[in-house]
């Protein structure tokens, strides 16, 4: 990319922020975003890099991308114990999270698109390699790293029909940053050929699977999960319907069904898990307004240090994970679940947290973002497409009244999984391979 080319792009982003600053005030004030992190994103500060050890940039947009890393992350440790890694992230959740769950790493905000400050943070950190997790296509950033001889990838590549429609309108823009990169691991051989139709060099394009298969925990009795049981006094008794990364009406449409059933299934407890922090105390009036029994999990855990003799479990029927992170974790406590963000406009969120465990998995008519993994475990049966509240309160009713059969759809769900892991071996014997002299296809073959 010309300076020239950069620099135009900044008065693009310029305009593009001036446009958006009512709505970037309004978040800032009203849900804290945008307000940390000035000095990385505008300017580059991102922490100075001691030492002349080769070092990997990993970059994850936010938390479902921040998670993503985790296996990556341990897998290139075991095959490159000598480098250095960083993470990178957009968000304040991401951020929060990767601070969290990569302590022992650097972590830092990721610089906006601007020439200045790709540029400044790639000389402040130094990379040998940027690793960019699944689609995160900023032309500066790409550009930056060429300059100063640092080799780009993406991992878990992913391309939604409505995306690869976007950036097939600007293919001319986009080409010319795809074709800067060294490798794409797509998550299958559909999504690697869009990336080849959109103008990225065919050599550098593998189909890898998918990340999220590897990500997955499939043991019920890990130490996260345990741990938030008996935090919560969840016993083997009882029966939990959850409801994750939910948004509006979801919440709702699980608070009904809850309602409907709970009289008939003393033992039936609803946990909800929002997709947004911003949505915790909506979704917190909308329960008060119910009348059901119901506690917020941060409050819990001060209730638990009052030496109060009522079990924990017996002060909730219903309750409202207000933190971040333990989505996947408390998959494990469920028998039944539904995956939100696929009854509105989000494209659906990660559905093989659960199906990994064996949870009995549904999920809206909406799940673009994920159509690939959707195609798999409806060809498996190992999940259910509900397309509206009726169906959803069927597939709950039905899993209450015959267990054998949830268990069934959820023993095949988690088949699936077992089957499809490996993917983050591959990816990461490409990535080492990019800094070696072995050829990538080389590589791939020896795969």
């Amino acid at each position: 990319m010309s300076r020239l080319a950069g620099w135009a792009l900044n008065c693009l982003y310029v305009v593009l922020f001036a446009a958006a600053s009512p709505w970037i005030v309004w978040s800032a004030v009203r849900h804290g975003k945008h307000r940390e992190g000035f000095g990385a994103k505008v300017l580059g500060l991102a922490p100075r890099r001691d030492g002349d050890r080769p070092c990997v940039w990993l970059h994850a947009v936010s938390v479902g991308e921040v998670n993503l890393l985790a296996t990556t992350i341990a897998e290139f440790s075991a095959q490159q114990p000598d480098w250095e890694i960083v993470v990178s992230t957009t968000t304040k959740t991401g951020y929060d999270l990767a601070c969290k769950k990569y302590a022992d790493r650097a972590v830092f905000y990721c610089p906006l698109d601007f020439t200045w400050a790709t540029a400044a943070a790639m000389r402040r950190v130094r990379p040998t390699l940027l690793v960019l997790a699944e689609l995160e296509l900023w032309p500066n950033l790409i550009a930056a790293a060429k300059r100063h001889g640092v080799k780009v990838a993406i991992i878990n590549g992913r391309l939604s029909d409505k995306s690869f429609r976007g950036y097939r309108r600007v293919r001319a823009l986009v080409a010319p940053s795809l074709r800067r990169i060294n490798l794409i691991a797509a998550q299958n051989e559909e999504t690697a050929e869009r990336f080849r139709r959109l103008g990225a060099r065919s050599e550098t394009v593998h189909a890898t699977g998918s990340l999220k298969f590897d990500g997955a925990q499939t043991n019920r009795r890990n130490p996260r999960t345990l741990a938030l049981q008996q935090h919560t006094g969840l016993e083997e008794r009882h029966v939990v319907l959850l409801a994750g990364s939910t948004q509006e009406p979801e919440e709702q449409y699980a608070l009904d069904i809850f309602h409907r059933l709970a009289p008939t299934h003393p033992e039936l407890k609803l946990i909800l898990v929002p997709r947004h922090p911003q949505r915790f105390d909506e979704v917190a009036a909308l329960l008060d307004a119910s009348g059901v029994s119901w506690q917020r999990r941060s409050q819990l855990a001060s209730s638990n240090d009052d030496n109060s003799r009522e079990p924990a479990a017996r002060r909730w029927r219903v309750l409202l994970v207000d933190t971040i992170g333990e989505l996947g974790a408390w998959w494990g406590t469920a028998a039944v679940g539904f995956v939100g963000g696929s009854f509105g406009s989000r494209g659906g969120q990660n559905m093989l947290e659960p199906a990994a465990y064996g949870v009995a998995t549904c999920f809206g008519p909406n799940t673009w973002n994920f159509r690939d993994i959707v195609g798999q475990l409806l060809a498996a049966d190992g999940a259910r497409v509900v397309r509206s509240a009726e169906e959803f309160d069927a597939f709950v009713r039905q899993s209450l009244e015959s267990p054998e059969l949830a268990r069934g759809l959820g023993e095949r769900g988690q088949r699936l999984v077992l089957n499809q892991q490996g993917a983050t071996r591959k990816t990461v014997e490409l990535l080492c391979s990019l800094h070696s002299e072995e050829p990538i296809a080389h590589a791939r073959k020896a795969a």
